[in-house]
């Protein structure tokens, strides 16, 4: 795998690019929505000066990383930025996470950017990558499946801050034609496999 920080990536109506400080306004109703939030970790961020304290504490520092995958999605046709895709705990689970404003929901957007980010993945000899959603989510994991990834087992968790039991799914997909599933989270807290169709 090479060494890579977040390179811009172009795909049929979208830029993948790194965070920037003019990128604040649009961040606002895409980390301050109730909806866009519900399935995510952290509560809303209802102003301005928080977003702009995640954006400098959390998702600058990772371009002072070595490999990181931590972009924003942006739309050609006038650079506003309408969603993100990154990679979390690379050498770990790999995870891929996003989200997307909800006026763009349902138009194929996300698959969209998350193939960007796995093409490019892919082409540098990325491993694999791991996705998880909350089993009331089931769009999430649709995006996932778009993706080609698969069903691996189910786990329950303890969500922080948001201190609420959490059921997730774990899908998987080896990028580099190793068969292996990741079990960090097996081994940190209880698990099971669900019949899914």
């Amino acid at each position: 795998m090479l060494s890579e920080n977040t390179p811009t990536l172009e795909t049929k109506r979208l830029i993948l690019r790194k965070f920037t400080e003019d990128d604040l306004a649009d961040m606002l109703p895409l980390y301050g929505d109730e909806e866009v939030n519900t399935f995510l970790p952290w509560f809303p961020m209802k102003t301005r000066a928080a977003v702009a304290a995640y954006l400098h504490g959390v998702i600058l520092p990772c371009y002072q990383k070595p490999i990181a995958y931590t972009y924003a999605v942006a739309l050609k046709a006038n650079n506003r930025v309408i969603g993100y895709v990154h990679i979390n705990d690379i050498g770990g689970s790999n995870d891929i996470g996003y989200a997307l404003c909800r006026e763009f929901w349902h138009k194929g957007i996300t698959s969209e950017a998350c193939a960007g980010v796995v093409d490019r993945l892919r082409a540098v000899n990325f491993p694999f990558i791991t996705a998880t959603h909350d089993i009331n989510n089931p769009y999430s994991g649709a995006v996932m499946k778009k993706l080609g990834m698969t069903y691996r087992y189910s786990y329950r968790e303890k969500w922080q801050p948001k201190n609420i039991l959490v059921t997730f799914r774990m899908y998987q997909l080896n990028l580099d034609g190793t068969e292996r599933v990741y079990t960090g989270y097996q081994q940190k807290y209880p698990h099971f496999v669900e019949p899914l169709p």
